[in-house]
C-alpha cells in the first residue's frame, strides 16, 4: 500500500497523531481498480490511469477510450489472422519449379515487411530457406507459405519466442491445429483482458463516485 501511495495510485493517506498511515474506503477502491486494470493493460498503464483519475477525471475518459480501442484493434487483427492462416494453410502446393522460388527482396515486398525482418526470422529459425554456402536466400513455395503464416501471427501479437516453438511443430506435423490453437489462446487472452478492463472501469466509476481525494481519512486502519 505504501508503494501504491508513493506511485500516485492511491490518494495521500491520512496520518494518526503518532504518524501511522490510515486508509479509508477510497484507498481500497483505488487498489482494487489498479489490480483489475493491471490485468487488462499492464501495471504501467494501470498506474497512469489511476494517477489521471485523481488529477484529471476528464483525461481519464480519453485514456480509457484508447485502452478499449487498442483491444478492439487487437481483436480485429486476430480475426484477420485466423482467416488468413486458414486460407494460406489450405492452399495446395504442387508441381513446384525452380522459378517458383522468391528472393528476400521479392518476398519482403509481397508481405509488406523489410528484408531485414525475413533475415531475422531466418536467424530465429522461423522461416529458414535452404541455400548453399555463399548463396542468396531463395524461398520455396512452402517457405513462402510459412512466412505468410508467421507474418499473420506476428500481426496478431505473437512474439518471436512462442513462434520459435510453434512454427516447427506446425511444419513437421503438416497440420494446422497448432496454429488454430495458438490463435484461439490469443483470443481467450484478449477476452480476459477485456473483462479485466470492464471490471477496472467499474471500480474506477465506484472510486470517482465515492469522491476521489475526499472521504474520511480517519476511518481506515493502521498500516
Amino acid at each position: 500500500m505504501r508503494d501504491l501511495e508513493a506511485a500516485g495510485v492511491l490518494p495521500p493517506a491520512g496520518r494518526t497523531a503518532s504518524g501511522y498511515r490510515t486508509f479509508a474506503e477510497e484507498h481500497v477502491r483505488a487498489a482494487q481498480a489498479h489490480r483489475a486494470l493491471a490485468a487488462a493493460v499492464g501495471p504501467v498503464h494501470a498506474t497512469e490511469l489511476l494517477r489521471t483519475a485523481h488529477r484529471d477525471p476528464p483525461g481519464l475518459l480519453r485514456l480509457l477510450d484508447a485502452a478499449h480501442a487498442r483491444l478492439d484493434a487487437e481483436r480485429r487483427d486476430l480475426a484477420l489472422a485466423r482467416e488468413a492462416a486458414e486460407l494460406i494453410a489450405g492452399e495446395p502446393i504442387r508441381d513446384v519449379r525452380p522459378s517458383d522460388a522468391m528472393g528476400v527482396a521479392e518476398l519482403a515486398a509481397a508481405l509488406g515487411v523489410r528484408p531485414s525482418t525475413l533475415r531475422h526470422w531466418d536467424a530465429e529459425g522461423l522461416v529458414s530457406p535452404r541455400r548453399g554456402a555463399g548463396e542468396a536466400r531463395r524461398y520455396s513455395p512452402a517457405d513462402v507459405r510459412d512466412a505468410r503464416i508467421v507474418h499473420q501471427l506476428r500481426r496478431a501479437g505473437y512474439r518471436i519466442g512462442p513462434l520459435r516453438e510453434l512454427v516447427p511443430r506446425f511444419r513437421e506435423a503438416g497440420r494446422h491445429d497448432d496454429v488454430r490453437a495458438a490463435l484461439a489462446a490469443r483470443d481467450a487472452d484478449v477476452d480476459a483482458r477485456s473483462r479485466a478492463l470492464f471490471e477496472g472501469t467499474a471500480a474506477l466509476a465506484a472510486l470517482l463516485g465515492a469522491g476521489v481525494g475526499g472521504g474520511d481519512r480517519g476511518a481506515g486502519g493502521r498500516s
